[in-house]
């Protein structure tokens, strides 16, 4: 697979992702994240002042990842990413990963990408960026 300057401003296809309890329970327990806005209702809503329950920050990384290594297939890796979570979500809220290539080299075997997680307002809740060698 090869690119060319061509592609830039392509969109990478994205994927839709509603976590429930079980998943969040399930991840931060794998990562040993005790942190209870992410499985104490009262306390997250109550203490906390969300609106929920909150999906752990590194799963939202994990699914730029996802979104990143499903576009490349096999004809390529993911060199090196970044992002940044901005904005809590909610568990039961649907997300939306995506991402657009922003950059290619001048052989065509890299390519800049800003990815993202949208919520349903269209708010990206967690930007980055990633470079892709083909």
């Amino acid at each position: 697979m090869k690119y060319s300057k061509e592609n830039i401003g392509d969109e990478i296809p994205g994927r839709e992702y509603t976590p429930n309890i079980a998943q969040s329970m399930l991840y931060n327990a794998s990562l040993w994240n005790a942190h209870r806005i992410h499985f104490d209702y009262e306390y997250a809503t109550r203490e906390e002042g969300y609106e929920g329950l909150i999906v752990p920050g590194p799963l939202i990384g994990d699914w730029l990842h996802q979104c990143i290594q499903e576009w490349l297939g096999d004809s390529g890796r993911i060199h090196s990413i970044s992002y940044s979570n901005r904005l809590a979500s909610t568990v039961g809220e649907t997300l939306t990963s995506g991402g657009v290539i922003t950059g290619v080299d001048d052989t065509g075997n890299t390519a800049e990408i800003e990815v993202f997680v949208k919520n349903a307002k269209g708010e990206i809740v967690a930007p980055g960026s990633a470079v892709v060698k083909f």
